[in-house]
């Protein structure tokens, strides 16, 4: 199974150069969390762009779990006796829980858009108090404020 997506090198790794470990002669500023988002419309294109990503995300497992059964059924494996029938059943069913995640997560995006739409988008469903900048641009779809989140 092998992923459309390739990792990305990062610059700031040391083991990552060519070069070996290398010390930088500033000190290098980096922001490790997302930028604050705080307009609705930003709002609304970050979850448009996540359900967009999503979607394709989606379309591309369906594809792969459909081109995994159908290569298992033109073989005519048998999962219990094939010492390959375990690698395919893994394979098969690693598809099916990311596709399922993957479900869940669109669920979730389409519940945050109708959150902004009603205005209630940045709210804990459990104490009512607004949810951190910081976590709604780390997680636009969660419902939960840090402190709630903490307790569960």
């Amino acid at each position: 199974m092998a992923s459309n997506r390739k990792m990305a090198r990062h610059d700031l790794c040391a083991a990552c150069t060519a070069d070996g470990p290398a010390r930088p002669s500033a000190p290098i500023a980096v922001t490790w969390y997302p930028r604050r988002v705080t307009k609705q419309e930003s709002v609304s294109g970050l979850l448009a762009a996540e359900r967009a990503d999503t979607l394709e995300r989606l379309n591309g497992l369906e594809r792969e779990l459909s081109g995994i059964i159908e290569s298992s059924g033109s073989a005519g494996t048998d999962d219990e006796h094939d010492p390959e029938g375990a690698t395919i059943a893994f394979e098969r069913q690693h598809v099916a829980a990311l596709l399922s995640q993957a479900r869940r997560h669109l669920a979730q995006i389409d519940a945050a858009m109708l959150r902004l739409a009603e205005g209630s988008y940045g709210r804990c469903e459990n104490c009512g108090r607004r949810i951190g900048a910081a976590r709604l641009a780390a997680r636009p779809v969660t419902t939960l404020c840090i402190n709630c989140a903490s307790q569960q």
